[in-house]
């Protein structure tokens, strides 16, 4: 056994390459990502991105079918688009052990919306695990694979944030218990979801669900720490910690498998304490359906805990009518630090552009949602990703350029446009849409850490580690042996589709950009795909010497690109922090009287 000081996405990797799992595939979503990346360091272990988290979801249920022991990862809103096969799979059942790690975003630090996966858990009755520190982060991922055989079900494998990303020290063995490939019997009447089928399935369903919430009862995942009577709580997840922390002597359920439920365990704790509370963030799920088991639940009796966000200790002690603790007063007067756009970074051009333009634009999943905020605001929608090319092509249809003389620009990265993108846009040219598409190729998945993506053809082993056979070498080659990963050419795609036009360009050429809208937005009887090509910063990192400002007009349009290593003196002067600045050049392009240059 060794100590090591692991986050809870690293933990999940060492449990899931100790039990044994062959293969892994995700899409890179924040904050469940570097589970992957830590994975694909392991022998003996296939990983990869798909494109999208069906896509995952769908494979990873192919090959625990073939008998390989299979994690799958994705953030909460991921299970959204992979949710058509998890349905069918509860169903269905699994051969290997397949387990699910979905990752919730509390307070939405990089998400578009707040979701609690458990509820997805009762919806397809798929037990759900939900360890609070790295420790059971560790031994939850292996305690999952068992369950996953046991009852022959997919497992969720829940954490948040919190648990993803706060490092807390992990006992592990670091041995690799070695599983057997199941062997592989074909059985459509267990796999082939055609009605007649389902409906058999539904009734072998309802059995599991009897035996898992028995085993629930018993299992030693929940754990029952009787204090003070007089209040008892009942909570999961990172939550527990909080509640220890601010509520030391009550008494606490805590529960380690949130689905199913464990009713007669919950009904006997709630017997030996005088008031039951849950503690839950983000959602009502605990408090539903615990209520719905006949536990009787009292409110917190100074305040109600907060609807949505985090909840911390300091939440926990006021509503509970408990005096905080000693602590610094909250410094005054700091300046705010909004995201930004990195320096030299290929989207603010594009942007600036879009501003310029007056352009309506539906935006996407993406760094290049910051193009909404100051100083471009120049997005005006961000649903999910995908969005941005049915959502233009929906404004199209409700006569939104016409009616406002603004051009309706759609524009979607290069990793979104292969999740979800791919099917908007034929959906456009099918249904004979016109207007402008705009893809940003900035060859990587940028925001959630550079990893590849189809676009790029760069795959997770070829950045992680040389491919691992998944077999023993025998008289045929792995299926793992193959070369590395093939880029998709947009410009073929496109035009295979059907797009009318399709125009490349120069990201960081700024003659080059307004070109290329200009010529896009000029029409109205064909539809235009824009492909801006420049690499992220994280991928290219190379630097020039900062240019240099002479005699500045104060007019303040650099200022306006937004770019970080920007800025004015106290007159009102362009200044350039060269710590900051790479030499892209954008500042000496977009300047009115050609005051910056590069000597």
């Amino acid at each position: 056994m060794s100590k090591q000081l692991l986050s809870g996405n690293e933990a999940i990797a060492q449990g899931a390459w100790e039990a044994g799992a062959r293969v892994a595939t995700g899409y890179p979503g924040t904050p469940s990502t570097e589970t992957l990346e830590n994975l694909v360091h392991h022998e003996d272990v296939y990983c990869e991105w798909s494109p999208n988290e069906k896509v995952a979801l769908e494979v990873g249920i192919g090959s625990a079918m073939g008998g390989a022991r299979t994690l799958v990862t994705m953030k909460h809103v991921g299970l959204n688009v992979a949710a058509d096969p998890f349905m069918s799979v509860a169903n269905t059942g699994v051969n290997a052990g397949l387990v699910l790690l979905v990752a919730d975003d509390p307070s939405m630090y990089s998400s578009q919306n707040e979701q609690d996966t458990r509820n997805y858990a009762a919806f397809a009755r798929v037990p759900c695990l939900d360890p609070s520190d790295s420790q059971e982060a560790y031994e939850f991922a292996q305690r999952a694979f068992e369950i996953s055989e046991s009852f022959d079900t997919p497992v969720i494998l829940h954490e948040t944030m919190r648990i993803a990303h706060t490092r807390t020290m992990v006992e592990a063995t670091n041995v690799r218990r070695e599983q057997d490939l199941l062997d592989y019997e074909s059985q459509p009447s267990k796999y082939v979801m055609m009605p007649a089928y389902a409906v058999a399935r539904t009734e072998v369903t309802n059995r599991r669900e009897d035996d898992l919430v028995a085993y629930a009862e018993t299992c030693d995942l929940n754990r029952v720490e009787m204090r003070d009577t007089k209040v008892g709580v009942i909570v999961a997840g990172a939550l527990y910690n909080h509640v220890r922390e601010a509520l030391p002597d009550a008494s606490v359920f805590k529960l380690g498998l949130s689905w199913p439920l464990p009713p007669r365990a919950l009904a006997d704790f709630a017997s030996k304490v005088d008031k039951v509370y849950v503690v839950e963030e983000a959602c009502r799920y605990f408090r539903d359906h615990v209520a719905a088991l006949g536990v009787a639940l009292s409110e917190p009796p100074a305040a109600p805990l907060p609807r949505s966000g985090e909840i911390f200790p300091s939440d926990i002690r006021a509503s509970f009518g408990e005096p905080a603790p000693e602590h610094l007063p909250k410094m005054e007067g700091l300046p705010p630090r909004p995201p930004a756009f990195c320096a030299g970074c290929p989207h603010r051009l594009v942007f600036c552009e879009l501003r310029r333009l007056k352009a309506v634009v539906t935006g996407d999943i993406g760094c290049y949602t910051l193009g909404a905020v100051a100083p471009f605001r120049a997005v005006d929608s961000v649903i999910d990703m995908g969005a941005s090319l049915s959502m233009s092509h929906g404004m199209e249809l409700a006569g939104v350029p016409a009616r406002t003389g603004r051009p309706v620009v759609g524009v979607i990265g290069d990793s979104t446009f292969a999740h979800s993108g791919i099917t908007s846009l034929l959906g456009t040219v099918y249904n004979g849409g016109k207007g402008t598409l705009v893809i940003l190729d900035n060859r990587t998945t940028a925001m959630t850490g550079a990893q590849g993506n189809p676009v790029n053809g760069v795959t997770l082993s070829e950045q992680g580690k040389r491919i691992s056979p998944l077999v023993e070498a025998a008289e045929k080659p792995s299926v793992l042996d193959r070369p590395a990963g093939k880029p998709l050419d947009l410009v073929a795609l496109c035009r295979a589709i059907g797009v009318d036009e399709v125009i490349e360009a120069d990201a960081q050429d700024l003659k080059q950009v307004r070109s290329a809208l200009k010529q896009a937005t000029s029409h109205e009887d064909q539809l235009s795909v824009v492909i801006f090509r420049s690499p992220c910063r994280l991928v290219e990192r190379s630097r020039k010497a900062a240019p240099v400002i002479r005699d500045c007009r104060r007019c303040g349009t650099c200022v306006n690109i937004g770019c970080p290593a920007l800025g004015k003196d106290e007159t009102g002067y362009a200044v350039i922090d060269p710590t900051q600045c790479i030499g892209c050049g954008q500042c000496v392009q977009v300047c009115p009287f050609d005051c910056i240059e590069f000597e």
